[in-house]
This record gives C-alpha cells, structure tokens and sequence, in this order.
C-alpha cells in the first residue's frame, strides 16, 4: 500500500512540475517575448520572486524526493521494469530539470535580480534582456522536455510492473 501511495505521489508531483513547465513554455515566454525590455525585465524579476514560494517547492522538489522514495521500494520489493522506469525518471529529473535549474535558470534569475532597472538607460536594459532572456529560455526549454520525460518514464513505471526476464539481458 505504501509502495502504490508513493508512486502516486512520485506521478502527481512530477505531472505537476512537468504541467507548470510547459504551460510557461507555451503562454508566458510567447506573452513576455511582446513586451517592452523594462516591462519584461520587471516582470521577471517580480515572477522570479514570487516563484519561490510553498506551493512551488511542494512539487518541484517533492517530486525528486517521491522519485527517490519511490525508487527505494521499488528496489526493495523487485527489480524489474518498474524499478528500472522509475530510477531512470529519477536521474533524468535530477539532471534535466533540477541541474539545469540551479545551474542555470537560478543564477540567471540571482543576476537578474541585482540589477536596479531604474538606474538603466534604454541600451542597457535591451543588452540585459537580450543577455538574459534567451539563455533562460533556452535552459527552461531543456528542463520543460526533461522534466516531460521524467514524466513519461514514471508512467511507463505504472504500466509496466514486474520481473525483468534476465536471460535476454
């Protein structure tokens, strides 16, 4: 029972965090790309801030913590393909979605924030958003399909329980 609770959780978080990804790869980066450099700037700093928050961190870094768990009592009851789905979500998570963010989207973000717009003249605040906004958009990109295949993985974990048949390994 605990196993089966587990991995619910593992699948919700890791849906959720894959859903918040692409739902901003798709409706925020395509409505932020029309605004001005210091509405853009602004607003960035001001999402980047509120981001950080309960709720965010609840599935962002629950769904690392239920993929681990969940790999444990995976290993614990039977290795077989479940097992070997949900290890693999863990380390693609761990690498694609969770590295890439605090290798790159958080010190973009911590950079970012240091920056006092008031005091930037109209040239500066185009080469601070052309500095910025595509390198951020290109990492969230990486994390987006990451953490979809993370995703992807712990379903095929579901669906496809049991023994590996080792004589054709």
């Amino acid at each position: 029972m605990m196993k089966t609770i587990i991995s619910i959780l593992a699948l919700l978080s890791t849906g959720l965090s894959a859903g918040l990804f692409y739902a901003w790869a798709v409706s925020v980066i395509p409505g932020t790309k029309r605004m001005t450099d210091p509405g853009y700037l602004e607003a960035m700093q001001q999402i980047n801030r509120a981001i950080l928050n309960p709720g965010f961190f609840a599935i962002f870094f629950g769904a690392l913590l239920m993929m681990l768990w969940s790999t444990y009592l995976e290993f614990k009851v039977e290795i077989g393909p479940s097992f070997y789905f949900t290890m693999a979500a863990f380390i693609v998570y761990v690498a694609g979605t969770v590295g890439v963010t605090a290798a790159g989207n958080v010190p973009l973000n911590e950079a970012l924030d240091l920056i006092e717009l008031n005091k930037l003249g109209a040239e500066e605040l185009r080469m601070t958003r052309q500095a910025y906004e595509l390198k951020w958009n290109r990492l969230h990109n990486v994390r987006t399909v990451f953490s979809v295949i993370s995703f992807i993985l712990l379903l095929l974990a579901v669906r496809h329980p049991g023994q590996v048949n080792t004589t054709f390994i």
